[in-house]
Formats: structure tokens, C-alpha cells, sequence
């Protein structure tokens, strides 16, 4: 009898210090949302849209800017603006003034990866050998017109400012240039049309995906239409197999998301040559985490606005 005492004590003192176990809160959705987005028919903006609060919170001319620059502390990559079909090309030459034509660039010319991997940037590691001319084929805007040439030195890089030097091939419109780094945006944004940085993304924090022109890795490079991330902290995965209703926030989780910016890119649109139209596929799913960590899905259901103009994503999305 002593040691039942002493057992059955034992157990409630155990007890007493078990924490009580507190049940889990059911993960409710929210409302399937349908939105759209207007690129105009030339596809002339880029345009910023953020899913948490279902609205455009930017929007520039494809043709504003040309370089963007990476402003982390340690940052130092270049990307070119893909949406106008830009290249770059070392010209392996230290003496700015020698550097007046385009000799050799057909062959030597890069352009980034579609992915965005920043390991491959046309303009690459600049820094490993200083002060080297690259040229900058500027693409074209909106109506198939070509933007020129512009040369470059990017001469120096640190956690505050990067300086470069730029000019026309002929050497006029010779500028040294002090660019900012600001950590609040992915880029600090150039433009050769008036030399100086300019404005382009929203804040890095305020958006989720960017509907764009630029340039994918096909049989040859060539220019698309679609849907890219930001690359700050936001993943994607397309899914071609499960319904739109099926996937909810167990499957997402289950699932291995990408930072490649193009996972959702241009072909869940085909142009169908029979009719002159394009057809979108509602099957292609897109699950996305955004830098928050919340989940979404969406997939397009238009590409035409409701008067018949191209260049109108029209899409429904989910919290998950």
C-alpha cells in the first residue's frame, strides 16, 4: 500500500509538469482573387505586383534604364536590362580611346542568364582585370529601334559606391560617374539616354513578381513575354499535373521551390497561328513562397484585355 501511495505520487508530480499540449490552429485560406495587368500592346512597361496586397505597386518604361547595379556591401555584379534584348562584350583593351567600333562584337558578345543567376552576367567578374573596355549594345525599345552603343570602364567598386566611365563609341559624351549603392532596392539602375542612376524597381520588400519582356535561352536568344520573380527572398515551381483547386498549403509545402526568376516565365501563353491569338493554359499552376514565407498559387487565365488587346495578363491567385 506504501509504495502504491508513493507510485501514484510520483505520476502526479510528473504529470503536473508536462506542459499541456495546445491544439493546432486550422490554416485558412484566403479568397481566390482574380487581377490582371496592363503591359500595353507593344509590351512597353514592366510592371510590379504584389500578391499580399493584390496590387500594381509599380510600373516603368521597359526603355528607362540600362544597367542595373548590385548594392549589397560586398555587391559588385552588373546586369543588363534583357527586356531590351541588350548584350555586353569585353574588348580585352585598357586604353578607353582606342576602343571607337564594334569590331569583334558579334562573336564576343554574352547577354545574362534568363534564370538570374548573377554567376552569369554578360558583363561578369569586371574586378579580376582592371580598367577593361566593354561595349554595351543598348537593344531596342518597344518599336523595333535600335539604341546604340555605348563603351565602359567600370574603374572601381566598394561597400558604398561603384565609378564608372562611359562615352559614344567616338568618345562624345565622355562622363565619370559615381554610382550609389542603396540595399533597400536589388539594383541601382543606369541609363545611358541621360547618364544618370534613375528609379525603376519598387523597394525589394514591396513586390512579388514583375510581368516583363526578356530575353530567354531558347535555340538562340530570343524575346519573351512573361512573369518573373523578385529575387529577393521569393521562390516558385510550376505544376502542369494537379488542379488548381487540389493544391493547398500541405501540398505547397511538400514541394521543391526554385529562385530561378523565370520558374513562371512566358509559355504558359502559346500564340496559336490558326486564329493570330494567343491561347494561355490555365492547367500550368505556379506555386509561390514569397520573402515573407507565405504561400500562393496562380495561373493565368487571359492574355487579352476586355476589348481585345494583347498585352493584358489576366490571372487568379490564392493565398494558401
Amino acid at each position: 500500500m506504501k509504495y502504491s501511495i508513493v507510485f501514484i505520487s510520483l505520476v502526479l508530480a510528473f504529470s503536473s509538469c508536462v506542459k499541456e499540449e495546445l491544439p493546432i490552429p486550422k490554416h485558412d485560406p484566403g479568397d481566390v482573387i482574380t487581377n490582371s495587368v496592363n503591359m500595353g500592346s507593344t509590351y512597353k512597361w514592366q510592371v510590379y505586383f504584389s500578391l499580399k496586397n493584390n496590387t500594381v505597386v509599380g510600373e516603368n518604361l521597359k526603355t528607362n534604364w540600362d544597367l542595373g547595379f548590385e548594392p549589397s556591401s560586398t555587391g559588385y555584379r552588373i546586369i543588363l536590362n534583357s527586356s531590351k534584348v541588350m548584350y555586353a562584350a569585353n574588348t580585352n583593351q585598357t586604353d578607353f580611346g582606342l576602343v571607337t567600333d564594334t569590331t569583334g562584337f558579334g562573336i564576343n558578345k554574352k547577354f545574362d542568364s534568363p534564370t538570374g543567376n548573377m554567376e552569369y552576367t554578360a558583363i561578369g567578374d569586371w574586378r579580376l582585370i582592371p580598367n577593361q573596355v566593354y561595349l554595351i549594345d543598348r537593344g531596342y525599345n518597344e518599336l523595333g529601334t535600335h539604341q546604340g552603343f555605348r563603351k565602359i570602364v567600370f574603374q572601381h567598386v566598394d561597400e558604398n559606391s561603384y565609378s564608372i566611365r562611359f562615352s559614344q563609341l567616338n568618345g562624345s559624351g565622355e562622363t565619370t560617374l559615381q554610382v550609389s549603392k542603396d540595399s533597400t532596392y536589388n539594383f541601382t539602375f543606369f541609363s545611358f539616354s541621360t547618364s544618370t542612376t534613375v528609379l525603376v524597381e519598387p523597394p525589394k520588400e514591396d513586390w512579388d513578381i514583375v510581368f516583363s519582356q526578356y530575353l530567354e535561352e531558347l535555340s538562340t536568344p530570343y524575346l519573351v513575354t512573361g512573369c518573373l520573380l523578385n529575387r529577393y527572398k521569393t521562390m516558385a515551381k510550376a505544376d502542369s499535373i494537379t488542379a488548381f483547386n487540389s493544391i493547398n498549403y500541405d501540398f505547397a509545402l511538400s514541394q521543391l521551390l526554385s529562385s530561378n526568376i523565370n520558374v513562371i516565365g512566358y509559355d504558359w501563353k502559346e500564340y496559336n497561328f490558326t486564329t493570330s491569338s494567343y491561347q494561355v493554359f490555365p492547367n500550368k499552376i505556379y506555386i509561390i513562397q514569397d520573402q515573407n514565407g507565405f504561400y500562393y498559387k496562380l495561373h493565368f487565365i487571359d492574355f487579352y484585355s476586355n476589348s481585345g488587346i494583347k498585352g493584358n495578363p489576366k490571372f487568379e491567385f490564392q493565398r494558401l
